[in-house]
């Protein structure tokens, strides 16, 4: 029983950190690293490997930040629309670990992150923007959930994901190999930002009660869940345009769109489920996030294969 326990805590710790919500930040981490070996035949594994433990120090950081500061909201979110891609982990919920461990683990992992940038600045000498670039990520990554800032529940929130997930891991990865912005960063992070971007959007009807309830004025609360769901189609096009676009204006090689057929066939189905209201449906809903996400994954993937592949 003993042991069982502590088996439940290890878990509960796990949890809290959500580990396979770190490929969203990493993935296109790796595309940045991969680009600026294939454009300029520069890379060091040393320098992306304390790059992307930098990533993912923030990523925990807001995760945690995110488990303490919407505890309220997440204890309802779980009673009235229970969702693995909503409510928070459950950990806390659940008794698996104390109410303050978030919060601490959440400061712990900043105060690294930093340490982490200084090493990659100081260390590797990689250039002028590598400190502001930093401070950026952690600024928009702690204070997501936490206050006075609390991006989460202004309605903007959602923005910041979109150009932390999208522009930031891409431009940041790409500058610390090269030293540079090159304008092909910005072409592809386009639709990697869209597509983050509507993780959360969806991500948010589960919690939609829960954030009402508790003055959470994220985008969707702000708009409603009919508008909201025009917003997600709308924004998954801008996505496919992005992806043309880095094709045309980018010099992405064309091949780049026979990589693209599954997230456009993903992206293209749930821009059509959610308009007829798929969100109204628990378990249909808790599908429809899940391949939200693999539509953002299979776009950056589409971009790593290409860069691999076909230059």
């Amino acid at each position: 029983m003993q042991s069982n326990a502590k088996m439940e805590k290890i878990k509960g710790w796990f949890a809290l950190d959500r580990p396979p919500f770190h490929t969203v930040g990493v993935l296109p981490f790796a595309l940045g690293a991969v680009m600026a070996w294939r454009v300029s035949g520069t890379f060091s594994w040393a320098l992306w490997m304390w790059g992307a433990l930098g990533v993912i120090l923030i990523m925990t950081s807001a995760y945690l930040a995110g488990e303490y500061f919407d505890y309220e909201g997440d204890c309802i979110s779980r009673q009235t629309y229970p969702s693995r891609f909503a409510g928070g982990s459950g950990a806390l919920q659940a008794g698996l670990v104390p109410r303050y461990v978030p919060l601490v683990g959440s400061v712990i992992a900043i105060l690294l992150a930093i340490i982490v940038g200084l090493i990659i600045q100081f260390g590797y000498q990689t250039g002028p923007w590598t400190i502001p670039l930093g401070a950026l990520g952690i600024v928009a990554g702690f204070f997501y959930s936490t206050p006075p800032l609390r991006w989460v529940a202004t309605g903007v929130g959602e923005l910041w994901i979109a150009f932390c997930y999208g522009w930031l891991p891409v431009a940041v990865a790409y500058y610390l190999q090269v030293g540079r912005f090159d304008s092909l960063v910005h072409w592809i992070s386009l639709p990697i930002a869209a597509t983050i971007f509507n993780v959360i959007l969806l991500n948010e009807y589960p919690d939609y009660q829960a954030d009402r309830a508790t003055g959470k004025r994220t985008m969707l609360v702000r708009l409603g869940r009919e508008r909201g769901a025009w917003l997600f189609a709308a924004v998954h096009a801008l996505g496919w345009l992005g992806v043309l676009a880095s094709v045309v204006w980018g010099s992405v090689p064309a091949q780049m769109l026979h990589y693209y057929v599954l997230p456009l066939a993903l992206s293209a189905g749930l821009a059509i489920a959610v308009l007829r209201g798929v969100y109204r449906n628990p378990d249909c809903l808790e599908i429809a996030c899940g391949l939200n996400i693999a539509v953002n994954l299979t776009s950056t993937f589409a971009y790593i294969a290409t860069f691999f592949w076909e230059i």
